[in-house]
C-alpha cells in the first residue's frame, strides 16, 4: 500500500487510538505514521529512520522483520488457518506451545490458557482463582490485592487492579480491589533506609490483609518491575517476602510478567531467575510472540488446575481466538529464535550496558532518577533535585523530551514527567551508545528552554 502521509492521516480520523488525548488529536492532528520496520529500526511515512526505543509497545523483543517468525505464520495459515480450542478440540501449534511454556516456566506451573492480550491474561487469572475458591467452598474469597503504581490492563476488572490514576472518569470492578502502598523507594521512602521501607511495605501488606480478612482475598497481583506505572522497581527482597506473606494467609501470588518475560530482563521468566520466588500464576503476552501476533498466556500451577478441572462443573471461560494457530506458531518460532540466538543471555550483557549508560544521565540538572533494569528503563524529570519537586502537568516535560528525541531519531514513550525506554533486545552496542547520545542532547535542549 503506497499512500501519502496526508491520505493516511485522513483515513486515521476514523481510528480511536489507545491511551491518548483524543481531543488533542482532533485539534492538532499530531500523529506519527509508522510504515516500515527492520531490526531495531522503524521508518515513518516521510521516510525518516528511527530507533524503536519502545519496541512497538514493550513487545518486539527479537526485532522487526524476522523471516523465521513471518514464515512460520505463513506456513501455519497455509496448513490450518483457524480452529478453536473450545470443547474437546485442539491443534498442534497450541498444544506444542503450551508444552514449551510449561518447560520454561518455574516450579510446577504446567498448565496454560491462551488469550490475545495481557489484560485478558490477568482477567483470566483472577476469574480462575475466584472459580477455584468457589469449588473449594469459599465463594467469599474473591478480592484482589494490587499496588499503587501497578498496571494490569484495561478490562473492567484489570483497570480496577491498575493504579487509580488510569481509571479516572471510568468505572471498573473497584469493589474487588485494594491497592497496597507504592513500592517506589525514591519517591515514597522519606527518611527511611531501603530496608526500613521494605519493612513498612510488608507491614502495610499484613495490616491490609488483616483489615480486609484473608478469608476474603483470593490473590495478590504484582509486576516484577512495574511498567506503565513508571518503571518502578521494588526494594531488594520485596517479592520473596510478599510471597511468604501470601503463603502465610493462603493467598495466591499472580506474577504479571506481561512485560518482564521473554528476555527483557535477561531470562525467559524473571520471577524465579531474577527475583528468587515462584508464584502460583504467571501471566504473559507482548514478548511471547514479539508482537508478531496478538497472544497472551495465563500459566497456572498443577494444584490450581486440579481443583478447577475436578468433576462437577464445566470451565465456563473462553475466547474465540484462544490459542489461534497463527499466533501459537508465531510464539513457537519466536521462542526457537530466542533460544538459537541466545537472546536472553545476550541481554545480560547489552542490557547492562544500556542500563549503565542511562544511569549516567543523572548528572543532568532535571534528571531526578533513572530506574529499572536492562532493557526496561525510566527517566524521571524534576524541577529540583534536592527536594524531588515535580514539574507541573502543564509543563509536559515527558512529552517535550520525547519530541526532542524523536527529532533526533529515537522513539521514546512519555508518561507525565517520566520518559520510558523499552527497546528491542537486538540493540547493538553502537546503537545503544547512539541512544544515550540522543537522550543526553534531547534533555539538554529542553533544559535550556525552561
Amino acid at each position: 500500500m503506497n499512500l501519502t502521509t496526508d491520505a493516511i492521516l485522513t483515513a486515521d480520523s476514523h481510528l480511536i487510538q489507545s491511551f491518548c488525548d483524543l481531543n488533542a488529536l482532533k485539534q492538532n492532528g499530531a500523529r506519527t505514521v509508522i510504515t516500515h520496520a527492520k531490526g531495531a529500526m522503524v521508518r515513518d511515512s516521510d521516510g525518516r529512520e528511527l530507533i524503536d526505543g519502545i519496541a512497538g509497545l514493550w513487545c518486539v523483543n527479537v526485532g522487526h522483520g524476522r523471516r523465521e517468525i513471518i514464515d512460520a505464520i505463513t506456513r501455519q495459515l497455509e496448513t490450518l488457518d483457524f480452529y478453536s480450542t473450545f470443547y474437546n478440540f485442539t491443534h498442534p501449534s497450541a498444544a506444542m506451545l503450551a508444552e514449551k511454556l510449561a518447560s520454561l516456566a518455574p516450579g510446577n506451573l504446567n498448565r496454560v490458557y491462551f488469550a490475545n492480550s495481557g489484560s485478558v491474561a490477568n482477567d483470566t487469572a483472577i476469574r480462575m482463582l475466584q472459580h477455584y475458591n468457589i469449588r473449594l467452598g469459599r465463594p467469599e474469597k474473591r478480592k484482589v490485592l494490587s499496588r499503587v503504581g501497578a498496571y494490569h490492563g484495561s478490562t473492567h476488572l484489570t483497570i480496577a487492579m491498575t493504579t487509580p490514576a488510569y481509571s479516572k472518569g471510568w468505572f471498573g470492578a473497584h469493589d474487588l480491589v485494594h491497592h497496597l502502598r507504592s513500592p517506589h523507594y525514591w519517591r515514597e521512602g522519606g527518611d527511611m533506609t531501603e530496608a526500613e521501607f521494605l519493612d513498612a511495605l510488608m507491614d502495610d501488606m499484613r495490616d491490609s490483609i488483616e483489615r480486609i480478612g484473608a478469608e476474603n482475598i483470593c490473590a495478590f497481583a504484582a509486576e516484577p518491575i512495574m511498567g506503565a506505572g513508571g518503571v518502578i522497581t521494588a526494594p531488594a527482597g520485596y517479592h520473596r517476602r510478599a510471597r511468604q506473606i501470601c503463603d502465610d494467609y493462603d493467598i495466591k501470588y499472580v506474577a504479571d510478567e506481561v512485560v518482564t518475560a521473554f528476555g527483557r530482563l535477561g531470562h525467559f521468566f524473571a520471577s524465579e531467575d531474577v527475583f528468587g520466588m515462584v508464584p502460583d500464576i504467571i501471566t504473559t503476552a507482548k514478548g511471547l510472540t514479539s508482537g508478531y501476533q496478538p497472544l497472551s498466556a495465563t500459566i497456572i500451577s498443577d494444584e490450581i488446575y486440579e481443583v478447577i478441572s475436578g468433576p462437577g462443573e464445566k470451565f465456563l471461560h473462553g475466547m474465540t481466538y484462544s490459542g489461534h494457530p497463527a499466533a501459537a506458531a508465531a510464539g513457537l518460532a519466536n521462542i526457537a529464535l530466542m533460544e538459537a540466538e541466545k537472546i536472553p543471555e545476550r541481554v545480560r550483557q547489552t542490557g547492562r550496558q544500556f542500563e549503565t549508560l542511562l544511569r549516567e544521565l543523572t548528572d543532568l540538572d532535571i534528571v531526578g532518577e533513572v530506574r529499572g533494569s536492562h532493557f526496561m528503563m525510566g527517566i524521571e524529570f524534576v524541577r529540583d533535585k534536592r527536594t524531588k519537586a515535580s514539574f507541573s502537568d502543564e509543563a509536559a516535560i515527558g512529552m517535550k523530551a520525547a519530541a526532542a528525541a524523536q527529532k533526533r531519531g529515537l522513539i521514546a514513550r512519555p508518561l507525565g514527567n517520566v520518559l520510558i525506554l523499552s527497546p528491542t533486545l537486538v540493540m547493538t552496542p553502537e546503537l545503544i551508545d547512539r541512544t544515550g547520545d540522543i537522550l543526553r542532547d534531547s534533555i539538554k535542549e529542553i533544559t535550556s528552554a525552561l
